[in-house]
């Protein structure tokens, strides 16, 4: 069953410039219990996604509902049932973080006993006992980043909305932050997930969509988008720089692309058909024309493989602005 159903989603701000379109007939629907990634590039329209179906902004045209909700027709219903943690960490610097915790369940007429409770037990979830009764002031970004991930979930929400959540993030906060996210799924909780990066969409996502220019352009597992551009990369990592150019022209020769720089542009990387037949010649040419080799290998196509082929382009900064909130909206 679907939890989250949204058709024809169509959204245009305007600026200076002139009218900027953010989501142009997005369609989405999320299964109950499931995570689905929302992946795409600044402006591409995840954000405004996101603040509609948590009731921040209404649609142009088109429609959405979230268990059964009608999101425009019944916002007080709809925020009862979801949690929302956006790009920035929205806590009170001043408070510690169980006193932050305490507030939201006040916010939402818990009770004190219970407000305190709840608080209690997101402390410990999210491992944070040592740090509870102290200001946040003093948290590391990674802390607060929890704090604010907890706050959302004071009413053990049927569906929790994650916009961009690691954004930020040293390497070893993300990876905890994740698995926190996959104890809250294993429980029964949906989570609708923006991102920019593609290993996280790739370690928590069951269902993916990637979103450019404020429409749906694939959706699928991740093995399924990447199974789309197919075959295999070779890469290698050149001892001399100048031997750049008789590289390429070997790589050239058996791959199924342009041979282009690899993403740290220290290396070279083509598509292949076949990876084992293209990598023993490439290797053999390589060494007849004596050009050396700090290392080569072969791999399977990644999400950012898919990504740039899928997308082919960065967002321009009037969409980035418009889904920062820094256009009015179009009327």
């Amino acid at each position: 069953m679907t939890i989250i159903e949204a058709t024809g989603l169509t959204k245009t701000y305007r600026s200076k410039s002139g009218p900027v379109r953010a989501l142009a007939g997005l369609d989405l629907s999320v299964p109950r219990g499931s995570v689905k990634a929302l992946l795409g590039p600044n402006g591409a329209g995840k954000t405004t996604v996101v603040k509609m179906l948590t009731t921040l902004i209404r649609p142009d045209a088109g429609t959405a509902f979230v268990d059964g909700i009608d999101v425009a027709a019944d916002p007080k219903s709809v925020r009862r049932i979801i949690g929302v943690s956006g790009q920035y960490a929205a806590v009170d610097e001043n408070l510690t973080g169980f006193e932050n915790l305490e507030m939201v369940g006040r916010l939402y007429h818990l009770g004190g006993t219970a407000s305190r409770r709840r608080a209690q037990e997101l402390i410990d979830l999210f491992e944070l006992t040592a740090a509870g009764n102290r200001p946040v002031k003093g948290f590391s970004g990674g802390m607060r980043r929890r704090i604010d991930l907890a706050g959302a979930l004071v009413i053990n929400p049927k569906v929790l909305f994650l916009d961009e959540p690691t954004t930020g993030l040293d390497p070893r906060s993300r990876i905890a932050l994740w698995a926190v996210i996959k104890r809250l799924v294993a429980d029964g909780t949906t989570v609708l997930l923006t991102t920019q990066y593609l290993e996280e969409a790739d370690q928590l996502a069951d269902d993916i969509v990637v979103i450019d220019d404020g429409r749906v352009i694939a959706e699928g597992t991740s093995d399924q988008l990447k199974a789309q551009i197919g075959g295999h990369r070779l890469e290698l990592a050149l001892v001399e720089g100048d031997d750049g150019p008789a590289a390429r022209e070997i790589l050239a020769r058996y791959g199924a692309g342009v041979p282009t720089s690899t993403s740290d542009g220290r290396g070279l990387e083509v598509a292949v058909i076949d990876g084992p037949h293209a990598l023993k010649h490439v290797l053999s040419e390589l060494g007849a024309a004596n050009i050396r080799l700090h290392d080569a290998g072969m791999r399977r196509p990644t999400l950012d493989d898919v990504f740039l082929k899928l997308t082919g382009h960065k967002a321009d900064r009037a969409a980035d602005a418009a889904e920062d909130g820094e256009l009015e909206k179009s009327k």
